[in-house]
């Protein structure tokens, strides 16, 4: 039979094999905001050539964690504050309509393990956590992303969410955001995914993420 021109091929697989590799250490912590990454030192780690390393390391760049700066430097993105409102805002347009989708998709267990999601992220805002709070909220829409039933936009979501995120990861965070009306946002969400109100679920999703609209 014909082989379609589109089949996966090793060299691509490799590829993206060492893409999820740096993305899991960089989103992990193993590799730091500002680390300088050297072919030959991810060459002796991941055991493969230069080429897939290179490949992976320039999607890495589109997708907004990695900085390169040709014969200059690669390097771990360092989150800038002045770019905080600017990618809460954006994640707030992809998010409110996931929401928006998902609620009235959600089957009773998973509904249970987003409710989870978000009391565990509630208690960490109550709590001031803010590397808690860096490390779990994106999980929580990434649980909404999982369930609402749209492949196009889980496509862009995933392309796109972890850059938009790693940029809110800063040390001070709760000091350039509302963290109080923040923390009330996340419970007005929790409320309304509860109640199945999918419309005040999307309008808590976008006050999370900054996004004017509701007078408050």
């Amino acid at each position: 039979m014909p082989v379609p021109s589109s089949a996966p091929t090793e060299h691509k697989l490799l590829r993206d094999t060492v893409r999820q590799k740096i993305h899991e250490a960089i989103m992990d912590g193993t590799l730091e905001p500002g680390e300088r990454l050297n072919d030959d030192e991810l060459i002796a780690w991941l055991g493969v050539s230069r080429t897939p390393i290179r490949e992976a390391l320039s999607q890495l760049a589109r997708a907004g964690l990695i900085e390169m700066a040709p014969n200059r430097y690669t390097r771990v993105t360092t989150p800038d504050p002045a770019q905080v409102v600017e990618a809460m805002q954006t994640l707030g347009v992809l998010f409110g309509g996931v929401v928006r989708l998902a609620v009235p998709r959600l089957s009773p267990a998973a509904r249970k393990r987003i409710l989870s999601a978000l009391d565990a992220t509630i208690a960490e805002l109550e709590a001031h956590d803010v590397p808690a709070v860096n490390r779990d909220a994106l999980g929580v829409f990434a649980r909404y992303v999982d369930e609402c039933g749209n492949a196009d936009l889980q496509r862009v979501c995933r392309d796109t969410m972890d850059g938009l995120a790693f940029r809110l990861r800063l040390p001070d965070l709760d000091q350039l955001v509302d963290w109080d009306r923040m923390t009330e946002d996340f419970r007005r969400l929790r409320t309304a995914t509860a109640d199945g109100d999918n419309v005040g679920a999307e309008l808590a999703t976008e006050a999370i993420h900054l996004l004017p609209g509701e007078k408050r």
